[in-house]
């Protein structure tokens, strides 16, 4: 006689529940700071005496232990550093992004996303078409192509002849460079609002989702103030908002220049801005205006806007604020490029690049 054992719930392990739930704070709290460790601890330690984040059980000189023997931090013998964020946390950051902007999303989950036309690719769609020269064999349709040797030849006889052959038609996969520009001028944390936290998260999501879904894509990121530099992943949680001005032609000068050297079929730019333009450069100087909109500043910016749209890079503008002078100028920049602009308010601000992201990558962007 056979026995099966049944098993009730099996306990939770609350010291591991209590580690998670406070490394997804401090991943967070890692992104404000700029990456200093210190200073998120404080933090952390500070939220948990208001909110009893820990217990006797459980305290934070636990978490500290077991972030480092989880690796999550290491040491800096260079910077003179005890802690550092290690690679795996910055991989983590990367995955808690995206988890958290896919949980956002309206529509339900994301997977490959093929154009709408046939062509050569590794998606099945699951309609057929006759045999042609050049097809892969491991696409034929056996039951569509034994039908078709029978409607044509009988049975009687069983013949099959390369007009009979049909195949399943696949569908077309692009390849997309995206270079994201995040705007790190001063207004990005004023007021007491953080702007720019939600934008490296954009980033940082994309990362992971190119990683995971969309390998042959290439992703870019850079950010912007007074002049424009190009960021590598692992520095962009670390981003942060100086006193800067904006700087716009000048980061849209250097996503064109990165993105038009490359044989890539759809090629874009997301703009992540919470202003208007307010600064250029003239050789070694900058010429700088934070007054309305400066005819000098504008002029020189969409000339970018049409630069890009001669080049076929669409610019997609994302506003994180309902600046008026900011409307105005997001209005003439995106008709001069045909690209597309969006409202977002800085928390929902993933959503929108995500959405807009996937759905431009079902046709060709021209």
């Amino acid at each position: 006689m056979k026995y099966v054992l049944f098993h009730g719930p099996q306990p939770r392990d609350s010291r591991e529940e209590k580690f998670q739930r406070l490394l997804s704070i401090f991943l967070e709290l890692l992104m404000k700071t700029g990456g200093n460790v210190a200073e998120a601890l404080r933090w952390l330690t500070y939220f948990d005496r208001r909110h009893h984040l820990t217990d006797a059980s459980y305290t934070m000189g636990d978490f500290l232990k077991d972030l480092h023997k989880r690796g999550y931090l290491t040491e800096n013998t260079q910077s003179g550093k005890v802690h550092v964020p290690s690679d795996k946390a910055l991989v983590e950051i990367r995955r808690q992004s995206l988890e958290e902007i896919f949980t956002a999303l309206r529509s339900g989950a994301l997977g490959d996303h093929p154009l709408p036309k046939p062509g050569p690719g590794d998606d099945l769609s699951y309609e057929t078409r006759p045999y042609e020269f050049g097809d892969r064999l491991e696409n034929l349709h056996l039951t569509e192509t034994l039908n078709n040797a029978y409607l044509n030849h009988g049975l009687e006889e069983f013949r099959l002849t390369e007009r009979d052959l049909s195949v399943i038609q696949t569908e077309e996969k692009t390849q997309t460079a995206t270079y994201v520009l995040i705007d790190a001028s001063h207004s990005m944390v004023l007021y007491g609002e953080d702007r720019i936290t939600p934008a490296k998260k954009v980033a940082l999501a994309l990362a992971e989702l190119i990683r995971q879904r969309y390998p042959k894509d290439l992703l870019f990121v850079g950010a912007f103030g007074d002049h424009a530099w190009p960021l590598q992943l692992h520095e962009v949680p670390f981003l942060q908002a100086g006193p800067y001005h904006t700087n716009t032609r000048e980061a849209l000068e250097m996503a064109i220049s990165t993105l038009s050297s490359l044989r890539v079929p759809n090629r874009q730019i997301f703009l992540i801005t919470d202003g208007k333009p307010t600064c250029i450069r003239e050789g070694t100087r900058f010429y700088r205006n934070s007054f309305g909109l400066d005819p000098k500043i504008v002029n020189r910016t969409l000339e970018m806007a049409e630069r890009a749209r001669r080049q076929r890079i669409v610019i997609t503008t994302f506003m994180i604020a309902r600046d008026t002078f900011l409307q105005r100028f997001v209005q003439r920049f995106t008709q001069v490029n045909r690209g597309r602009a969006y409202y977002a308010h800085p928390q929902k601000v993933g959503v929108f690049v995500f959405e807009d992201f996937i759905r431009n990558r079902r046709k060709e962007l021209r």
